[in-house]
């Protein structure tokens, strides 16, 4: 895992992701916001916790 400290947030993005930079950042808190690593100055996409959790968890499962 990347972990990257832009401003007050500390993003990570997944050790999956590819070295040419093509995936997401997650930063993770009271909520949880994702967003684009190539097009950071865009903005992000807020999801409450708990439904970052139970999409998290479809995900996992979905692999087993």
């Amino acid at each position: 895992m990347s972990r990257h400290d832009h401003g007050r947030r500390t993003w990570h993005t997944s050790s999956y992701s590819s070295a040419e930079g093509r995936c997401v950042e997650v930063s993770e808190g009271m909520s949880v916001q994702v967003r684009d690593t190539q097009n950071r100055p865009l903005g992000h996409i807020e999801y409450p916790a708990d439904a970052w959790t139970t999409f998290l968890d479809g995900v996992k499962r979905s692999r087993d």
